[in-house]
């Protein structure tokens, strides 16, 4: 694919003053840099274009060329040889060069501490703990100890990596950048340098125990309060209980997802409790006290003479506590109405006598859905 020309790519006029090639160009930059569109190949692509334009465009020599010999000046007929683009410096170490005066420290420091840490220290992971929790703990709050394995800070060097508690030196590899850049075709490709693993640093005496790193391995037991009211799902932080970071570097969040197991009687809906009881047979038709479970233990409904099945009844206030404003739900239950599977033959008796002295007027169910049917089929 033919290239195209550098003022196009820059965005500027032929006639364009050196401020306004490097302004462009910095914008541009910092838009499509590869630590700013990580795995974005067309970005990275589009930041080496970029870079290509400004080396030659910014130098005055090179840009007289260009001027009037076009991309050929660089393709072994100008004067500024390479072939197909290999001439041309690392766009990474031009970035850093355009930027390392306004900003002190390169493109690392200019993207909020780029890859590394100028100490060398990097902050800890964020780590996950599932936690399963009852329905009543999750309705009243619980305090749980977790054991944890993660990397805590190495005591035999404070933390430092270093067996003297010093020590530390700029990598010489990547040269203290933490990344290591190669050229694979058109694309420049970057890596965690394996020297110091991406901090910048290595140190000259490792601790023994940690290898250089100044955190190891080791199982902690941590309390964290549960607050009443929590639902499945519920995330909770427990701030700098994550990993410790490399070299001193602050540690990472430990992060506690709650799973609230189904409950054998209530089931939940927001702050509310439903649960469904049997009601015999006889309290139903004659009335009386029904006694039901809650979450502080039993309570008793008034049941009135005549009572159907499904039938719901409130407890107000019985249900779960809202974590947002610590006002508790309803309890909702519904009765099921319970008929008795086995009779003795003087029961039977005694009911089929009960049914005749009713007769088919007591039954208002029936008497309405038999009405409804009559309708229907326009008899």
């Amino acid at each position: 694919m033919a290239n195209r020309d550098f003022y196009e790519v820059l965005g500027v006029a032929k006639d364009a003053s050196p401020e306004e090639i490097k302004k462009a160009y910095r914008k541009l930059a910092v838009k499509f840099h590869p630590d700013k569109n990580p795995g974005d190949a067309a970005a990275e692509e589009k930041f080496k274009e970029l870079g290509q334009a400004y080396e030659v465009l910014s130098d005055a020599d090179k840009r007289a060329a260009y001027d009037r010999y076009g991309h050929a000046a660089f393709t072994g007929g100008g004067g500024f040889g390479g072939g197909g683009g290999g001439g041309f410096h690392d766009p990474m170490d031009l970035f850093s060069q355009v930027f390392g005066g306004a900003f002190g420290g390169g493109f690392e420091e200019f993207f909020g501490g780029g890859r590394r840490q100028r100490s060398g220290k990097q902050r800890g992971s964020d780590l996950r703990y599932d936690l399963e929790i009852s329905l009543e703990e999750a309705a009243k709050g619980v305090e749980k100890e977790l054991e944890i394995e993660h990397h805590a800070a190495c005591g035999t060097c404070n933390a430092t990596g270093s067996k003297s508690g010093g020590g530390a030196r700029t990598c010489s590899t990547c040269g203290g950048r933490g990344v290591v850049a190669r050229q694979a075709g058109i694309f420049i490709q970057q890596t965690t340098c394996p020297e110091c693993r991406g901090t910048g640093e290595t140190i000259a005496d490792p601790c023994p125990d940690c290898r250089g790193e100044g955190r190891v391995t080791k199982a902690s037991r941590i309390k964290i309060r549960i607050p009443a009211g929590v639902e499945d799902g519920t995330r909770l932080r427990s701030s700098g209980n994550g990993d410790a970071g490399v070299r001193g570097g602050g540690a990472g969040d430990l992060y506690v997802f709650l799973h609230v197991k189904a409950h054998d009687v209530f089931e939940r809906e927001g702050s509310d409790l439903y649960c469904k009881v049997p009601l015999r047979f006889t309290t139903a038709a004659l009335g009386g006290e029904l006694e039901v479970p809650t979450l502080d233990g039993k309570a008793s409904i008034k049941i009135p003479a005549g009572t159907q099945g499904g039938t719901l009844f409130r407890l107000r206030e019985r249900g779960m506590t809202t974590l947002s404003s610590g006002r508790k739900g309803d309890l909702h239950v519904e009765v099921q109405v319970e008929v008795p599977t086995r009779l003795s033959a003087e029961q039977q008796e005694k009911l089929r006598e009960f049914a005749e002295s009713i007769g088919e007027h007591n039954s208002p169910m029936q008497e309405s859905f038999f009405e409804k049917a009559r309708k229907f089929f326009g008899s």
